[in-house]
């Protein structure tokens, strides 16, 4: 029970990404202990157990996303607006910032205490190509390593690399609107 007090929330968000709504998110979720249950003397101890849950969820969300006609065209890894994912001008012939980045200390401190800044993100990651919604939810909302998101995904390291700089990017241009 501990276990799915534990990784429930975390696996109906990854969830999430993969399929059309909540619900049938939450029965992948269901669908992924199931397995867990089903599959545990099968469990080999190659990986740790959160990565082993987190995979059976990966497979059967895939499965279900493809089922329900939600599968991710290779074009969705590209950038939708066209633009770099932080504006050049910020920075000098040299690479180096031309100006460094605004402070948010003061008033913005007491924004992000109240949860305001919470919710733009959580806002702006949902609005994420699949793909990118998926890496950045695990790494930087779950704390899952580079590598266990590479295997969980099927990615390479530069692609994994590339999605989850992509989706930071684009949710650090929101907060900083919202900070502004």
């Amino acid at each position: 029970m501990e276990l799915v007090e534990r990784y429930q929330p975390a696996l109906v968000r990854l969830a999430q990404s993969f399929v059309p709504s909540r619900a049938v998110a939450e029965e992948v979720a269901q669908e992924t202990w199931l397995g867990v249950l089903n599959g545990i003397d099968r469990f080999e101890g190659r990986s740790s157990l959160k990565t082993w849950i987190f995979r059976i969820l990966v497979n059967r969300a895939k499965t279900r996303g493809e089922r329900e006609s939600r599968s991710v065209p290779f074009s969705s890894l590209e950038r939708e607006d066209g633009e770099p994912a932080v504006d050049p001008d910020r920075f000098g012939a040299d690479g180096a910032w031309s100006s460094p980045p605004r402070s948010w200390e003061g008033e913005p401190e007491a924004r992000l205490l109240a949860g305001e800044a919470r919710s733009v993100i959580d806002a702006e990651i949902a609005k994420l190509p699949p793909v990118q919604r998926q890496v950045i939810t695990l790494r930087d909302v779950e704390g899952f390593g580079a590598a266990e998101v590479r295997d969980l995904l099927d990615l390479t390291d530069g692609n994994q690399r590339v999605l989850l700089h992509r989706a930071r990017s684009r949710v650090r241009r929101a907060l900083e609107e919202y900070l502004s």
